[in-house]
């Protein structure tokens, strides 16, 4: 019997299986030590703008949050679990270690006093 990768219950979505792909061959890609960038979703509801950021292994003090006029930074850094010191011989590497740092402009002024932050089970 030949079974078909293609399930007609789920969604297809060609755009997100690129950009999936193209996630990994960054990773692959980049050289230890090079910044990475953790997957966000940014969404608007009707009265407030909702960042979620993955962020596994990050604890809340190596994250900080800037908030400016319409720019709002995430900076943050994920520290290596294991110290390359050479000891450990690694076939593959595929999760991102180092410092990040994501911008996001908003049309409208950004009221600081109404920023909050959670993190939860490696979710900002």
């Amino acid at each position: 019997m030949v079974r078909s990768w293609y399930d007609p219950r789920m969604p297809c979505d060609p755009l997100s299986d690129l950009r999936a792909w193209q996630e990994r061959l960054e990773r692959l890609a980049r050289p230890h030590g090079e910044p990475w960038t953790p997957p966000i979703d940014v969404y608007e509801t009707h009265d407030a703008y909702i960042l979620t950021v993955e962020v596994p292994g990050v604890s809340r003090d190596q994250v900080e949050l800037a908030a400016e006029d319409t720019r709002l930074t995430i900076r943050g850094r994920r520290l290596d679990e294991q110290a390359r010191d050479g000891l450990a011989h690694y076939h593959l590497i595929e999760r991102g270690y180092g410092a990040f740092t994501r911008s996001f402009e908003f049309s409208q002024r950004i009221d600081v006093d109404a920023v909050d932050a959670d993190l939860a089970q490696g979710v900002l």
